[in-house]
């Protein structure tokens, strides 16, 4: 608001007034955009449905509904990624290798795409899917299985595998899988391994979304409906108890790990196949990262977890609109992100400094998040 050059040079003029009355417009527009970019304009896509049915087909309806398709597409990632930190905060664990195991996963199923030739659709998209999210599994088993053997915390191990993936995503992507020289890039997928989209462009909402919403619903029934989602909670919980009970605080830890980053793979996966038929260097995009604020956000249930990343995936996908439309950079979004998380981690931080007490009948949280060294 306070950084357009109108508004300072009414400032600088002493006309208080004007210049938050072109701030004030400013921000309209601004947030205007975003809804758009997001959301749609509602009055574009009322008028596009009275033009249904003319010379242009959908033509006119598939234009403004781009906005929607791209908060569905921009939410996949961030289902997939969510759900694999909140398993492992139900377990317990810290999973902040996401990042990587994202990479992992999107660079083996992208592999997949193109090496398997000659095989119907309907085998290569998910066997493809299913080696990235292995793949990632695996991967993060390692955290785990060195959390069980040795107690090394999972938040050093899986940063340090973090940066494994990028240095060996690098001499891949710029060395054996470079397709054209110079490029860092692997070759496109076969179109057996594409994910099919609902539309035609420019609405890019793929299958990927719906497989998004299987995994969100597989990950509630396992957690709360068998008998390894019991024990995997209980030694969130109380990893001492559990391992008076009988349950083995070992293999659940490993086996948490393998769940999460095979989630995590298969966001990367779905990535893959369905928007950029790919992998190239650079392919971080952070989603990793912004897992952590949508599993805390989401209270580690599945959910909570795809009201976060489809609130996230909108502020993703209107804020490129913005940023043309009103001039406001993109961080911005980054910046509401932030507070959203501050506002829903306000109660805890008041109660932890004025040290005050819970109200009896308040629900204790039943997930731990962070361990010290070796416990």
């Amino acid at each position: 608001m306070l950084t357009d050059q109108d508004v300072l040079l009414l400032l600088g003029d002493g006309q208080i007034g004007d210049a938050l009355s072109v701030a004030i417009k400013n921000l309209g527009r601004a947030y205007g955009a975003l809804y758009e970019g997001a959301l749609g304009s509602p009055a574009k896509i009322v008028e596009a449905l009275g033009q249904v049915g003319g010379e242009d087909g959908l033509r006119p309806l598939l234009r403004v509904v781009r906005g929607p398709s791209d908060t569905l597409v921009q939410s996949v990632p961030y289902i997939f990624a969510g759900l694999a930190v909140a398993l492992g905060f139900r377990a317990g664990l810290f999973n902040i290798g996401g990042e990587g195991q994202i990479g992992i996963g999107w660079l083996v199923a992208v592999v997949a795409g193109f090496s398997f030739a000659n095989l119907p659709a309907f085998i290569h998209l998910p066997l493809s899917i299913l080696l990235g999210a292995i793949a990632a599994g695996l991967y993060a088993s390692i955290a785990g299985i060195l959390k069980a053997r040795t107690g090394a915390h999972e938040v050093i191990t899986t940063i340090m595998l973090n940066y494994v993936v990028y240095r060996l995503s690098e001499w891949l992507l710029c060395g054996p899988l470079e397709f054209t020289q110079g490029t860092c890039r692997t070759r496109d997928t076969l179109e057996t391994a594409f994910l099919p989209r609902f539309l035609d462009h420019p609405v890019t909402v793929h299958w990927g979304f719906v497989l998004a919403l299987v995994a969100a619903v597989a990950v509630g029934w396992f957690l709360f409906r068998t008998k390894w989602g019991f024990e995997l909670r209980t030694v969130g919980a109380n990893p001492n108890a559990a391992r008076y009970s009988g349950m083995s605080v070992g293999k659940t830890f490993t086996l948490a790990m393998f769940l999460s980053g095979g989630l995590a793979g298969m966001g990367g996966a779905v990535q893959g196949l369905g928007i950029t038929h790919n992998i190239a260097l650079g392919f971080q995009s952070g989603y990793g990262f912004d897992a952590i604020a949508l599993a805390l956000l989401g209270k580690s249930h599945p959910a909570g977890v795809v009201a976060a990343s489809l609130l996230f995936g909108m502020l993703r996908a209107g804020a490129a609109r913005m940023q043309s439309v009103a001039s406001v950079p993109t961080e911005i979004v980054q910046i509401v992100q932030a507070l959203v998380i501050v506002f829903i981690a306000a109660p805890a931080i008041i109660q932890a400094l004025y040290r005050l007490r819970e109200m009896r009948g308040e629900a204790v949280p039943t997930a731990v998040f962070t361990r010290g060294w070796g416990k």
